[in-house]
């Protein structure tokens, strides 16, 4: 199993963090468009389908369930591979910068083969694997930040 987590600190509070994280109506995370596969409240169970740009090219539809919701603190996703499960977890801490409010955001993934191919994979490209995903998080991270600003504005 790998894992790998990326931090950062968005100068918003929290709340307005969460809300970008779980508005499944705006673009997801780096303006990819959101197909929303579950009717109903976004909580447990809550899914969608994303289409990403891989970071070597192409692109790659994902599906994602919610695993876990505590607004807003901490959301847990899902998301079965191509012979690999992922589980994404944001955590959301209050931070305070220069007398500002911020949040403290730390997204970690864990990646499980799920089948024989995807243990052969995590053996031969580990170590590029580790290092795509933490681009792909560190751009969801900017993505997060720049909406939660964005949004922040459209509110004030």
């Amino acid at each position: 199993m790998s894992t790998v987590a990326v931090h950062g600190l968005v100068a918003v509070p929290a709340a307005d963090c969460w809300r970008v994280l779980t508005d499944l109506t705006r673009p997801g995370s780096g303006g990819r468009p959101v197909h929303l596969l579950t009717p109903g409240e976004f909580g447990p169970g809550t899914s969608w389908r994303e289409t990403r740009t891989r970071p070597g090219g192409g692109t790659v539809s994902e599906e994602f369930v919610v695993l876990a919701a505590e607004p807003p603190r901490r959301l847990v996703l899902g998301s079965p591979g191509d012979g690999v499960d992922y589980r994404i977890a944001w955590t959301l801490r209050d931070a305070r910068r220069r007398g500002r409010r911020h949040t403290s955001v730390t997204v970690t993934v864990r990646a499980q083969p799920a089948a024989t191919t995807g243990r052969a994979l995590a053996l031969l490209l580990g170590g590029l694997a580790v290092r795509a995903a933490e681009q792909v998080l560190r751009q969801d991270l900017a993505a997060l930040a720049a909406a939660a600003g964005a949004r922040r504005a459209e509110v004030a």
